[in-house]
């Protein structure tokens, strides 16, 4: 189940990052369903009432998404502090930092079916409390393993938050507006790794026994806002439908369509939808024993999502206050206000690429992307070897890590960051795309746990510099996987993607969009 809502939003995050696609995705396209005289029609909410409506309920959704970046980025300041207070030993910051990506994976696995039993709504509602349990027992830890246990509940409330925040999205967006909203996500994600910054910054001056605590507990604050969010939101209307509530879930489509027409449209796509349902024991099956097609399509989706994390992302995030410390800064404010400035770079470049992914194509910004991360690594290696052994001015090397640090964050945000989710669920058929993203955001979370948990002992056994180096070349490698195995995806339909992987007849490695556009045309035409 876990990887069914891993995948549940996956399913409608072609347009991810912008402007709905202009071609349909045949997997995508139900049949209309013939006009029951016995149907009660309802009065839609209105274009611009429903669309504001809609976008509020995004944006209150996505409040657990500012958890997770908060506590990403609050624990690059935290540690430095709860070193101090708690005396805790490197493995143990290790274990500390790196955990929350295993433990959230856990509770996203765990997200599917309590969603399916209680819904949505109230699942939102429920990842809220227990991030608030373990965010107050962190705050008040007298030991490391106080401190661990609350770090556990944290990471099951915001395991379970980011999984089910983009399925609700999803479910109640209207398909002009889908690829805006469901990137609302990432946004917050990123708008809360800044917040956990600003945080160090400004609570660092108090006693270091105090300033830790109070960075923790702040994170509190959103999810605090979450019981007036569960008093404003609908419930999913996909969820009401699946228990039989069709004339409650016909009430939600009626605020969140721009028309009766879209809203009856809607449900009963809703409707079909939920009679056809796939079997997991086969799709598992392919999947274990896939066809050349489906074994190419694997390659590209678990390539990427490996790729994002392992050229050290989390590490740089967790840990850029010791980057910067090897660089040259020494003070505990001058490290802290630097990682500021690596927030903002993110927040910046994530809305770029909101407005570039579709307009440039998903395959040049993973370009872009890839090689801009690979020179960022190789020069910041370069600059702490070289100043390591006194050949550069301790001024340059201060410039040169901030300026390549806040450079990777940006090409990262641009490009490989939010674009791996969206390739992964344009890539498969709709009777894998569950189970394959399912398998690709736990191969990432994996991958994400294991650099945030050895970085410190690399750096140990290799320096800073030395880890660096290693991220550079796995980012080389990265660009060299973008262009032997991700195709152009964008704009394509199902048939055009599974020939680029071999699925059909293709006379010249891509199909060009005027021909998509030919097939689309005759397809609706001849139905």
């Amino acid at each position: 189940m876990g990887a069914e809502v891993a995948a549940g939003g996956g399913s409608l995050l072609p347009g991810f990052l912008g402007r709905k696609s202009r071609y349909a995705r045949m997997d995508d396209v139900l049949p209309p369903e013939p006009e029951d005289v016995g149907v009660v029609r309802v009065r839609g909410g209105g274009g611009g009432s429903s669309r504001r409506y809609v976008f509020a309920c995004s944006v209150f959704a996505s409040l657990n998404h500012v958890l997770l970046g908060y506590d990403v980025g609050v624990m690059s300041g935290c540690i430095i502090f709860i070193q101090k207070d708690l005396h805790i030993t490197e493995v143990q910051q290790e274990v500390l930092v790196g955990c929350l990506s295993f433990i959230s994976l856990l509770g996203s696995l765990a997200a599917g079916r309590t969603s399916d039993v209680i819904g949505r709504k109230w699942t939102i509602g429920l990842a809220a409390a227990v991030f608030q349990a373990g965010a107050a027992i962190m705050t008040f830890a007298p030991s490391f393993a106080v401190l661990m246990t609350g770090r556990l509940l944290a990471g099951i409330g915001i395991g379970i938050g980011i999984m089910v925040a983009p399925v609700y999205i999803s479910e109640i967006s209207p398909a002009t507006l889908r690829g805006t909203l469901a990137s609302f996500p990432e946004i917050f994600i990123s708008f809360g790794i800044l917040l956990g910054y600003v945080s160090n910054l400004v609570f660092a001056g108090l006693p270091d026994h105090i300033n830790w605590r109070v960075m923790l507990g702040a994170g509190i604050l959103p999810s605090i806002s979450i019981a007036f969010v569960l008093l404003v939101i609908p419930e999913s209307p996909r969820w009401l439908v699946m228990q039989s509530r069709a004339g409650d879930a016909r009430a939600v489509l009626a605020k969140v369509s721009d028309s009766e027409e879209e809203a009856q449209e809607r449900l009963a796509e809703i409707e079909e939808a939920a009679r056809v349902t796939a079997s997991d024991k086969a799709a598992w099956r392919e999947l274990l024993r896939p066809s050349p097609v489906v074994r190419r399509m694997l390659i590209t989706g678990l390539g990427v999502q490996f790729f994002q994390q392992a050229t050290g992302i989390d590490a740089l995030v967790y840990y850029s206050p010791t980057i910067f410390r090897d660089s040259g800064i020494t003070t505990e404010s001058q490290l802290l206000a630097a990682t500021v400035a690596v927030g903002f770079s993110k927040v910046a470049f994530i809305v770029i690429a909101i407005v570039l992914v579709d307009h440039v194509g998903r395959k040049p910004l993973l370009y872009i992307s890839t090689i801009g991360i690979t020179v960022c690594l190789a020069v910041l290696a370069a600059s702490l070897s070289l100043l390591a052994r006194g050949a550069l001015p301790s001024g340059v090397a201060i410039g040169l890590a901030i300026l390549t640090v806040c450079g990777f964050v940006a090409f990262f945000s641009v490009g490989i960051g939010p674009i791996n989710m969206v390739l992964s669920s344009e890539i498969y058929p709709l009777r894998l795309r569950a189970q394959a993203v399912g398998i690709g955001f736990a191969l990432n979370r994996m991958a994400s746990g294991g650099v945030a948990m050895s970085f410190l002992s690399i750096c140990r056994a290799v320096t800073v510099a030395g880890a660096f180096t290693a991220f550079a070349v796995i980012s080389a490698l990265s660009v060299v996987f973008v262009h032997l195995f991700v195709p152009e995806t964008s704009g394509k339909t199902l048939e055009q993607i599974e020939s680029l992987f071999g699925g059909g007849v293709v006379t010249s490695g891509e199909v060009e969009l005027g021909d998509a556009e030919r097939l689309e045309h005759k397809r609706l035409v001849t139905h």
